[in-house]
């Protein structure tokens, strides 16, 4: 067993990842200028992050319904970068019982509904089915 996990190391040492990043771009050389975290007792956390190519990340969370059987946590948090299309994407999330929820300009959005879907749905609500006995 500890000659598996010592190779597993070597090979995760070994490994080239010189491909994933190009030397010399902004991000491969970026440098972070600030770290934050706080952890707290009761379960609660925040963290921040900034890195001098203007990355930054944060987030803080909290056990909701402490002392319940199954305590739910809620998350909120946010992330800025810019894209290599020059596009400064921000993006505010927040994770709870009802799952993860983003939003962001950058995020898509679905088609408005066509105008033959609306006529219709209202149709149907004017005219209920008849129920017969």
């Amino acid at each position: 067993m500890k000659f598996l996990i010592l190779s597993i190391l070597v090979a995760v040492a070994a490994a080239d990842v010189s491909h994933i990043l190009p030397h010399g771009s902004k991000d491969s050389d970026a440098v972070i200028v600030r770290q934050e975290l706080d952890v707290g007792v009761e379960g609660q956390y925040q963290w921040a992050i900034e890195t001098d190519n203007g990355i930054t990340a944060s987030e803080s969370g909290s056990l909701k319904n402490v002392g319940a059987e199954v305590p739910a946590e809620v998350v909120q948090g946010a992330a800025g970068w810019t894209s290599p299309e020059g596009e400064v994407i921000n993006l505010q999330y927040v994770a709870d019982e009802n799952g993860y929820q983003p939003q962001g300009s950058h995020l898509p959005t679905p088609p408005p509904i066509p105008e033959a879907i609306i006529r219709a749905l209202q149709y149907i609500k004017d005219h209920p089915p008849k129920v017969e006995n």
